[in-house]
């Protein structure tokens, strides 16, 4: 029976470390399929279908050389919600450091709760890229700092675009 994983995210913007994880992650699933969340409570850097644009164009070659079905939804609401649209029967979930562990331990139970049928995949970042996050990179680009080391070329140039020096 195929399996789907559904990999939740900001992706606001996307990094080496969500490539990362989406690439071990086409390891563990036939389909994967990455939510990337519209909260109308926060103000990201780059709207939903912008980051969705951007998460197909650096990851469409990750999946072609996995051989692994892929696909982009933009969601709101619930992450189990969305997986069950989605079909999953795993939810994955990257791990920095300890205390992604600790908030992520409370989200896999409440999800669990909520979900019987989800099983959460904790996948640990590799060693060098565990200081990367979206919210650095983003403050690193505003500052006028060069990226370019924790985001994919397209993403450097989007964030160029944005933050004009």
């Amino acid at each position: 029976m195929p399996r789907t994983a559904f990999y939740p995210g900001s992706f606001d913007p996307v990094t080496h470390g969500h490539l990362d994880v989406l690439t071990r992650a086409f390891r563990l699933a036939d389909r994967v399929v990455v939510g990337v969340g519209a909260n109308a409570g926060k103000t990201p850097l780059f709207a939903a279908a912008e980051r969705a644009e951007l998460l197909r164009a650096c990851a469409a070659p990750l999946a072609d050389a996995a051989g692994a079905t892929f696909e982009v939804v933009v969601f709101e609401g619930l992450v189990v919600e969305a997986a069950a649209r989605s079909g999953a029967s795993l939810l994955v979930r990257g791990l920095r450091d300890g205390a992604d562990f600790d908030y992520e331990m409370q989200m896999a139970g409440m999800n669990g709760e909520l979900a019987p049928g989800l099983q959460t995949v904790f996948l640990p970042a590799a060693p060098g890229l565990r200081a990367i996050s979206a919210t650095l990179v983003r403050q690193i680009a505003a500052l006028g700092g060069d990226v370019a080391a924790f985001v994919p070329p397209a993403v450097v140039e989007r964030l160029a675009a944005r933050f004009p020096r």
